[in-house]
């Protein structure tokens, strides 16, 4: 996986820059939507690992993805299939995503409570969030009624677990040490 993701880093950051010089991030988050979900196709990866010539399965995935690639789109289908690469399309995906995240200063934070948030809760939370962050953000609201009260909050590598459980389970391992 770790192989993948090297080898797809310059084709997404490719895609990125042209997308941002073009003014189309959203036309290229779509178009690499569809192309990484014809690479995962069993069929399709089976005609990738083939050994066809570099040309035919550009062609054949081209065919495959029809009118949702545009040239430029089909332009990079070709240079992926050249060098071995189709299978990457899914983290190129990936790291084409968090890309466009990073340059739209925005971040998909994750709310976990043990009862639905109220509209001024989620604000309360969204107005904290964006001042910590620094960054607008988006709320992925979701109930666990086993969390008893409170909420996890997490966002890329920060995790803020302020529940009732979370403050037991770590009082109770104060109490054991």
């Amino acid at each position: 996986m770790s192989e993948l993701t090297t080898v797809a880093r310059p084709y997404a950051k490719a895609a990125f820059e042209y997308a941002v010089e073009h003014k189309a991030l959203d036309k290229w988050s779509a178009m690499l939507s569809f192309a990484a979900e014809v690479a995962k196709n069993e069929t399709v990866g089976t005609v990738l690992a083939s050994g066809e010539s570099p040309e035919r399965v550009a062609d054949l995935f081209i065919q495959v993805c029809g009118e949702q690639l545009d040239e430029f789109g089909q332009n990079l289908v070709k240079v992926m299939a050249e060098n071995g690469r189709l299978l990457a399309l899914p983290d190129v995906l990936v790291i084409y995503s968090q890309l466009v995240t990073e340059y739209q200063k925005k971040a998909e934070v994750d709310v976990e409570s043990a009862v639905a948030l109220t509209d001024a809760q989620q604000q309360q939370v969204s107005s904290a969030m964006s001042k910590r962050l620094a960054r607008e953000v988006r709320l992925n609201c979701t109930v666990n009624p086993e969390l008893v009260g409170g909420m996890i909050i997490k966002v890329d590598d920060l995790v803020i677990d302020n529940t009732v459980r979370g403050k037991l389970e770590r009082m109770a391992e104060v109490l054991q040490s």
